[in-house]
């Protein structure tokens, strides 16, 4: 019903799950991780050490306390003092290692007004 109501998913995410279930197929599981796709004016909030950090997405970087930024990375190293990965820190990647997830509490992820980004 919501793929009659608003249409079904664009070629490149069919195609990468056609890719995944192929893998599956041979291998019996699925290495590839889909990285979620942003849409300009998404933010991202984040919690650390008590502190909220929040940067939206450009359509060629990343805003956070009036820089543009280049890559997540670089903003988390600055939240941190650290060198942390980006997405791994702001939770659109996750990490193999138990402990890392434990203590990493969930991202929001809010669209602007008027966006049909995830929230």
């Amino acid at each position: 019903m919501q793929e009659v109501a608003l249409g079904g998913l664009r070629s490149e995410p069919q195609r990468q799950l056609r890719q995944i279930a192929t893998e599956l197929k041979q291998t019996g599981e699925a290495a590839k991780r889909f990285r979620p796709q942003l849409k300009p004016g998404t933010r991202l909030i984040r919690e650390w050490q008590g502190r909220t950090y929040e940067v939206i997405i450009l359509d060629d970087g990343f805003f956070w306390q009036g820089t543009q930024y280049r890559s997540l990375s670089a903003i988390a190293r600055k939240i941190t003092g650290t060198a942390w990965s980006g997405p791994l820190f702001f939770g659109l990647k996750q990490n193999r290692s138990a402990n890392h997830r434990s203590s990493q509490p969930p991202l929001r992820i809010c669209g602007m007004e008027g966006s049909d980004a995830a929230e």
